[in-house]
């Protein structure tokens, strides 16, 4: 019997202006059990940057958990990112969200001199290092941009992050909408989503395509 591939995905908390945009965490579970792989969920075990009520975008008093957020969306079904080793896995996923660029890095706030959360950083090296592919969603592939600097990858056409990009040593592609920028030579691919004006079904096109560039490199 056929083993399946084994995919974990790393999420940013819930919710899309704090945490992991939850269209695009759903979604690229989804795309990766339609496709035939089995995923696993992590998070980092750390506090959020802050708390945003999403009926109102504004920041509350509140202090949340990134691990403790995330494990909404896994349904409980998911393991601090210290937990994560490369050599159990084929590949690695990051969809997107605010929480990837406040939680799992500071590009939100601090753009190409951000900083990179411990064990995203230790995350994305490993999973590199062992040859393995790594997909991105939305504002993820800066972060991947951050932490590897010489991959090709895309956010769609924002030109703020995509100079960002740039000044962290990566090469921006422009896209629209289900596209998918695959480096080859880095086995990365990454899709827009949400940082185009998006609608669900555009979403679940690019987490379906952008997982299957993954999967075509494991």
């Amino acid at each position: 019997m056929k083993h399946k591939k084994q995919i974990a995905v790393i999420l940013s908390g819930c919710g899309v202006y704090d945490g992991a945009e939850i269209h695009e965490a759903v979604l690229t579970l989804l795309a990766i059990a339609k496709q035939g792989a089995e995923y696993s969920i992590f998070a980092p075990d750390v506090e959020q940057h802050h708390v945003i009520n999403h009926l109102k975008g504004e920041p509350t008093e509140e202090k949340r958990n990134v691990l403790t957020e995330a494990a909404r969306i896994a349904r409980g079904n998911i393991k601090p990112l210290s937990e994560y080793k490369a050599s159990e896995f084929n590949a690695l996923m990051l969809p997107g969200g605010f929480g990837a660029a406040k939680n799992l890095s500071t590009v939100a706030f601090d753009g190409p001199n951000c900083l990179v959360e411990s064990e995203t950083e230790r995350a994305v090296k490993e999973t590199h290092a062992a040859n393995k592919p790594i997909g991105a969603l939305c504002i993820a592939p800066a972060v991947i941009a951050k932490i590897l600097s010489e991959v090709t990858v895309t956010i769609g056409q924002d030109e703020g992050t995509a100079q960002a990009i740039e000044a962290m040593g990566g090469n921006h592609m422009t896209t629209y909408h289900g596209e998918v920028v695959v480096d080859e030579a880095n086995k990365i691919a990454t899709t827009p989503c949400y940082m185009l004006d998006a609608n669900i079904l555009q979403i679940a096109e690019g987490a379906d395509n952008v997982v299957k560039a993954v999967l075509e490199m494991a």
